[in-house]
């Protein structure tokens, strides 16, 4: 019988605690929830414990402040870091996050020097790169989540368009985790069906909106980032990684040349397994979509200069 997978969540907030939950009901290994504030991830990993016998599920989660308890494990999730709220940008949380996320980063690594980190902290894109910097790994080991998060909303909005069930949507989200995102309508399918036959241009062009608005409208009723999605999203990464399933999923990862670019962490599909981002997919893009995808993708290179230049002063 295998060893279960081991599983840190640096930061037990909203989306650490969700991500926790979801990976606990699919049973995807043991969960360690790690912050800051002592009590805070011993109480939410206590309480979810208490719901593993409803969930016939076997793992363990541990809550705690010490990065020891960490001590290898095959995948870090990186949440930490400061929540944007209705009047932020996801570039406001710069200077603050960067220095969050290069400080936790680097105690997970010191403690699980193999394991693949999955960055969750805003600005997305930006924050990969710090946690490469921080934590010294080769690039494959180190991605972001976003595109498995745009692009189930993406499908969520085709599903509702097009009155049919979310299973029989195919869709992705390319670029950047702003409102820069791309929402390759052209690709998009219902059951083999391109989008463009199903839907008017006013519904596809509503669908984009709604997509690329799909963080900020959750925050305009919350007065807090989502945290249900993601941490969904997280568990599709997480569980693509731990079961060495070859699954295409669209996440940041770090380009060598691909899509005309190069050494950018950018949103792609690419194809996780046990050794992380294992292959980045390059998509038929016409003259307009890469276009779309390159100027999504400035705003990646413009957000992390600005963080070059602060860590420079």
């Amino acid at each position: 019988m295998s060893k279960r997978k081991k599983i840190t969540i640096v930061g037990a907030g909203n989306v650490g605690a969700s991500a926790a939950a979801w990976i606990a009901a699919r049973n995807l290994g043991d969960v360690v929830l790690v912050d800051i504030v002592d009590g805070l991830p011993q109480g939410k990993a206590l309480d979810l414990s208490q719901a593993l016998p409803i969930l016939g599920s076997e793992i363990s989660i541990t809550g705690t402040t010490d990065y020891a308890a960490t001590k290898n494990s095959d995948i870090v999730v990186i949440t930490a870091g400061k929540v944007r709220t209705e009047s932020m940008t996801r570039e406001d949380l710069l200077s603050d996050n960067s220095k969050i996320v290069g400080g936790v980063v680097r105690q997970a690594a010191a403690y699980s020097p193999d394991c693949a980190l999955i960055i969750v902290s805003n600005p997305l894109n930006a924050m990969v790169h710090v946690a490469a910097e921080a934590s010294g790994f080769p690039k494959h080991r180190v991605m972001g989540m976003a595109g498995c998060l745009d692009s189930a909303r993406f499908k969520y909005f085709i599903a509702q368009a097009a009155g049919c069930s979310v299973e029989d949507v195919d869709a992705v989200v390319i670029g950047s985790h702003s409102e820069g995102m791309v929402p390759l309508v052209r690709l998009a399918t219902v059951r083999g069906k391109a989008l463009p036959e199903i839907l008017s241009k006013e519904q596809m062009k509503d669908i984009v909106e709604k997509t690329q608005q799909g963080g900020k409208q959750v925050i305009s009723f919350l007065k807090t980032s989502a945290y249900i999605a993601p941490g969904a999203a997280i568990m599709e990464m997480v569980e693509a990684i731990a079961a060495d399933s070859k699954r295409v999923l669209p996440v940041s990862a770090f380009l060598h040349g691909e899509y005309g670019l190069q050494g950018l962490f950018a949103g792609v599909p690419a194809v996780l397994g046990a050794n992380g981002m294992e292959k980045i997919i390059e998509l038929p893009l016409t003259k307009e979509e890469h276009s779309a995808f390159l100027a999504s993708c400035a705003e990646i290179q413009e957000t992390v200069a600005s963080w070059e230049k602060k860590k420079m002063n």
